[in-house]
């Protein structure tokens, strides 16, 4: 019996550690993709943004797999309370990540759009720069899941919070310039679009850093989120 026991264990294991190489290239996949878009919108190329349109197909078919995947070793291994919590959190996780990869491709759609339009002023630059820090949040994140690491989760749910602060100081320099110029409204508009898709990658970056935080410890972190985005619209 315990050679049975020990069989499945380490078929578990096996099944497991595919199932998170799976997550990790998604991941990568995701991180590559929050700053090609970004780039694509602040260098204007429309080919790069392309590529971020056609690259979501594939993180969408990683999803599928992994969900698949983990439904087969829910299935065949009959896992432990504990070793279930780590198998659903390997779905939540990617859900996310194909969530984040959607406003990513969003991000890319605008791009054809504002190359026919006017730049306002250093918006590309503001709106990469808060691309590269979700990029880093995310890249953190999937670091603290497989290395377990609680402490460095919920660092990344704390910087959540400077995510939300350069949205609100973005999308009220955009009252600004619409205010200034009427002829900024349309730019603007897409813009702002733009900036609350980043906001809600933060958000759903976030979403995995918690998940980190439950798998660890078992509990969720001990303290609701203040959201510093204050604005009132919502895309």
């Amino acid at each position: 019996m315990a050679n049975s026991e020990q069989h499945i264990a380490s078929a578990f294991d096996r099944d497991l550690e595919a199932i998170q190489a799976q997550i990790m290239k998604m991941g990568g996949l995701v991180e590559a993709s929050i700053m090609n878009a970004a780039i694509s919108l602040e260098t204007r190329d429309e080919e790069l943004a392309e590529q971020v349109r056609k690259g979501d197909k594939a993180i969408d078919q990683l999803e599928e797999l992994i969900n698949e995947e983990a439904a087969r070793v829910i299935a065949l291994r009959a896992p432990t309370a504990i070793d279930l919590r780590l198998v659903l959190s390997v779905m939540k996780i990617s859900a996310n990540l194909e969530r984040i990869g959607d406003y990513s491709k969003n991000l890319a759609k605008r791009t054809g759009v504002l190359t026919q339009m006017a730049p306002v002023s250093d918006s590309a630059g503001a709106l990469r720069r808060m691309a590269r820090e979700v990029e880093r949040m995310l890249k953190d994140s999937l670091d603290a899941y497989i290395a377990r690491d609680a402490e460095l989760a919920l660092d990344v749910i704390a910087r959540d919070e400077d995510v939300d602060q350069m949205y609100t100081s973005i999308f009220r320099e955009f009252l600004t310039h619409m205010m200034e110029d009427p002829r900024n409204i349309t730019a603007c508009m897409h813009l702002h679009f733009i900036a609350k898709n980043m906001e809600r990658m933060g958000d759903h970056v976030t979403s995995i850093a918690e998940q980190v935080v439950y798998l660890v410890t078992g509990d969720s972190p001990d303290e609701a989120r203040v959201k510093a985005d204050r604005t009132s619209i919502d895309v």
